[in-house]
């Protein structure tokens, strides 16, 4: 709908739901972008938020500079967003990449940080994680659409969601042709150097952690990490779901996103 300019880059952001309501931000996956990866969500969360989508540096509309890409920028990009828009606060929730991103502002803006909800994902990177990402990135540079297509779906997707899914998957190949690979292979190095573990104590606000029972990438034994790590969090697996869980369990999705806001709501008013 419009872009700022924040750090010295343009970002794309999306506001939807009631101006005076609070604030809560979605933080795209890697390869998803503030357009059309939330389709299953803005009209149900934005009728009592106001749901900011955004693309981070190097994803969908925003600028892919050659440059400057890390956890703690992507932090920095998000505040000054905020700070653009007039937000002070927010409720801030992130799937995968999304939700490391989300990980880095709690820990570096708190007071900005009224609740945290982390989806399908990690505060470190083990090997395995690490071979499945290199193998991404061999791809990305061989500049093959239906290579990275290949590489990434079987680990972003249930294979039940596959296996009913596959018109959509194949139309999905057309967007996959139009992504900026060198700007996802920057973002796969950012991923990388992700080490929260130590650091999660630190994190004051609310947390809910969401993973999908079926998530082979980022899966039960990093969100168990997360949920031991962080003071206040709780835990909820979407049974039956893959890596993308706010698409293939939509519903479940957004009733534990929304009943999670609800409570931090009567805290709130209870303070």
């Amino acid at each position: 709908m419009a872009k700022i300019k924040v750090n010295g880059i343009n970002l794309y952001y999306e506001l939807h739901g009631p101006e005076a309501a609070p604030v809560l931000v979605l933080n795209n996956g890697i390869i998803m972008n503030a357009a059309t990866s939330w389709v299953y969500q803005t009209k149900t969360l934005s009728k009592g938020y106001r749901v900011l989508q955004y693309d981070c540096r190097g994803q969908g509309q925003s600028d892919h500079p050659e440059k400057g890409y890390s956890m703690a920028v992507h932090a920095e990009d998000l505040s000054g967003l905020l700070a653009g828009l007039g937000i002070q606060t927010a409720h801030i929730a992130g799937i995968s990449y999304g939700g490391e991103v989300a990980q880095a502002f709690a820990l570096d803006f708190p007071e900005k940080t009224r609740s945290l909800i982390l989806v399908d994902t990690v505060c470190e990177v083990r090997p395995e994680l690490r071979i499945v990402i290199q193998a991404w990135m061999d791809a990305l540079r061989l500049g093959d659409p239906l290579g990275f297509f290949n590489a990434t779906v079987p680990w972003n997707f249930s294979a039940e969601f596959i296996e009913t899914n596959t018109a959509l998957l194949e139309a999905s190949k057309e967007r996959y042709a139009l992504l900026d690979f060198q700007a996802i292979l920057r973002l796969c190095e950012a991923f990388l150097e992700v080490d929260f573990t130590s650091r999660l104590g630190e994190i004051s606000a609310p947390t809910c952690i969401i993973v999908g029972g079926k998530d082979i990438l980022k899966g039960l034994k990093y969100s168990q990490i997360l949920f031991s790590g962080i003071p206040h969090a709780e835990l909820h697996i979407l049974d039956g779901a893959g890596h993308a869980s706010c698409w293939e369990r939509p519903e479940e999705f957004n009733s534990i996103v929304l009943g999670f806001l609800a409570k931090q709501s009567a805290n709130e008013q209870r303070l």
